[in-house]
C-alpha cells in the first residue's frame, strides 16, 4: 500500500493485511524514493526478469497469452474486460503491421493511479508491452499519455531511452530476434480521448471523436491495421504474472478478479492518495487505510469507481467489497478504481451539478443524445440547485438520462446519464427538498 500523489514519496511503504495474509505491492513495490525510477533501480526488483525469461527460455505466444488468461487479469481502465481473452483477439498471422497502443490517458474525475506509475516505476509498463507485444507478434507500439501530465510524459522518454540503450527495446532485442518500437505520444487533455477509438484518431492526427464500432480494434485499429489496446495498470501487471505464474496471481485476489488493485482515494478522506491493495478488499478496510472520513464526520456517500459511476450510500458500500463483481451487486462498477468520498456535509444536488457541468463540457459533440442531453442535464441540476426547480424536473431528470444511456456511440453518455439516475434514486428526497424550501437540506458547516 503506498500514498503518494505527486513527486514526494511517502516513505512508509509498507505491506497489506489481507484475510491474515501480508501482501505486497505489485506494480508500487520498492517505490521509496523519488529516484527510483531509473533502469538500475528496476532491474534490482527482477525488472525485465519476465521478458529475459521468456526471449530465453523461448515460450511460446500461446503460452504467455494463457499465463495471463490464468491470472484473471481484468482491465484496469473502466471495462474489466479480461486481458488474456483480449489478446486471443489479435489475428497473429495477419500478414501487415500491426500495433499495440497503451492508454495513459487519464482524464477521469478521481483517478490519478496512471501518472503515478509512470512517474514512479515506468519500466514496469515498458517491460509489460513488450511482453503483450511479443505475445500477439506487434513489432510497433504507443503509450498515449494524457495531456496535462507534461513532466510525466518527459519522464516516460527519459525511460524508454534507458530501455533502448540496454537492450529492451529496439531491434533483436536481448538477441532474440524479437523487434519492438514503442513510442510516446503526448495527448493535449481532451477527456473524450480516454475512449479507445478517440485515442486512436487522436494519434492518427485527427479530431479526437470515438469511432462506431464494430469494426473493432482487433480487426481494423490504428491506421486501419489490428491494434490491442490495454491501460497503463493491466500492462503493469504483466511482468508480476510472468515472472511468478498466473496461478500465484489469482490466488491474491479473488476468482475472475486477480491480482492487486490500484485505488484512488480522493475527497473526504484524512489520506488521499494511491493504495494498491487485493482485489476484494473490503471497502471499510480501503477507508481505514486512508485515515478515515476527514475530520471525524460521518461518511454519507462514496463515487467507487471514478465520477461516471453510479453514486452509493454509505450502509451500501460499507458492506462492499473492492472488486468488479462485488461492486456490480452493489448497484454501480468498479471502474477505473478512483473512489471519491463524501462525507456528511456534502449535498448531493451540488455535487451532480458539478459532475453533470463536467460531461457536459467533455461531450464531443458527435451524437445528438450527448450533444443536446448533457447540457439539457445540467441546466436542469443547476436550476434546482439555485432554488427555481420544480418537482417536474425530477422526472425530467430521469427520463433525459434514461434516453441518453445506451444510445451514444462511445461510452461518454452513459457517463453523464448514470450518476444522474443513481443520485435521484439514493437521494431523491434532498431533490425535493430543493425544490420545496428553494435551499440545501445539508446544514451548512465551518
Amino acid at each position: 500500500m503506498m500514498g503518494a500523489t505527486d513527486l514526494t514519496i511517502d516513505a512508509s511503504v509498507q505491506e497489506t493485511c489481507f484475510h491474515g495474509r501480508h501482501i505486497e505491492p505489485q506494480i508500487y513495490a520498492g517505490l521509496v524514493s523519488p529516484d527510483g525510477w531509473h533502469l538500475k533501480d528496476y532491474e534490482q526488483r527482477d525488472g525485465y526478469k519476465a521478458l529475459r525469461r521468456i526471449v530465453e527460455e523461448k515460450l511460446t505466444p500461446e503460452q504467455v497469452i494463457a499465463e495471463v488468461k490464468g491470472s484473471a487479469l481484468r482491465g484496469r481502465g473502466g471495462a474489466g474486460f479480461p486481458t488474456g481473452l483480449k489478446w486471443s483477439f489479435m489475428p497473429r498471422q495477419f500478414p501487415g503491421q500491426k500495433y499495440l497502443v497503451c492508454n495513459s490517458d487519464e482524464g477521469e474525475p478521481g483517478t490519478f493511479k496512471d501518472r503515478d506509475i509512470l512517474r514512479y516505476n515506468p519500466h514496469i509498463v515498458i517491460e509489460g508491452m513488450a511482453i503483450a507485444a511479443y505475445a500477439m507478434g506487434i513489432s510497433v507500439g504507443y503509450n498515449y499519455i494524457h495531456g496535462e501530465i507534461w513532466d510525466v510524459y518527459q519522464r516516460f522518454e527519459q525511460a524508454l531511452d534507458e530501455a533502448r540503450a540496454a537492450g529492451y527495446l529496439g531491434e533483436n532485442i536481448l538477441g532474440s530476434g524479437f523487434s519492438f518500437q514503442l513510442h510516446a505520444h503526448h495527448g493535449f487533455g481532451a477527456y473524450i480521448c480516454g475512449e479507445e477509438t478517440a485515442l486512436l484518431e487522436s494519434i492518427e492526427g485527427k479530431k479526437g471523436q470515438p469511432r462506431f464500432k464494430p469494426p473493432f480494434p482487433a480487426s481494423y485499429g490504428l491506421y486501419g491495421k489490428p491494434t490491442t489496446i490495454n491501460n497503463t495498470e493491466t500492462f503493469a501487471a504483466v511482468p508480476w504474472i510472468l515472472r511468478n505464474g498466473g496461478a500465484k496471481y489469482l490466488e491474491v485476489g479473488r476468482p475472475n478478479n486477480g491480482g492487486t488493485k490500484i485505488f484512488s482515494m480522493s475527497g473526504d478522506v484524512e489520506r488521499p492518495g494511491n493504495y494498491e491493495v487485493p482485489m476484494g478488499t473490503p471497502f471499510a478496510k480501503l477507508l481505514e487505510l486512508a485515515g478515515g472520513v476527514r475530520h471525524g464526520r460521518k461518511l454519507k456517500m462514496v463515487i467507487p469507481g471514478g465520477s461516471s459511476m453510479p453514486v452509493l450510500p454509505a450502509d451500501i458500500m460499507m458492506a462492499t467489497d473492492m472488486d468488479y463483481d462485488s461492486i456490480a451487486k452493489s448497484g454501480s462498477m468498479l471502474g477505473s478504481g478512483a473512489v471519491i468520498v463524501m462525507d456528511e456535509t456534502r449535498c448531493a444536488v451540488k455535487s451532480l451539478m458539478r459532475l453533470s457541468y463536467f460531461y457536459f463540457e467533455e461531450s464531443c459533440g458527435q451524437c445528438t443524445p450527448c450533444r443536446e442531453g448533457t447540457g439539457w442535464l445540467w441546466r436542469i441540476v443547476n436550476r434546482i440547485e439555485n432554488g427555481k426547480g420544480t418537482m417536474r424536473d425530477l422526472d425530467e431528470l430521469d427520463r433525459i438520462a434514461y434516453n441518453i444511456q445506451g444510445r451514444t456511440i462511445c461510452a461518454l453518455g452513459d457517463a453523464a446519464a448514470m450518476p444522474v439516475r443513481a443520485f435521484l434514486k439514493h437521494y431523491r428526497d434532498e431533490f425535493v427538498h430543493h425544490v420545496e424550501h428553494k435551499t440545501c437540506a445539508v446544514p451548512a458547516y465551518l
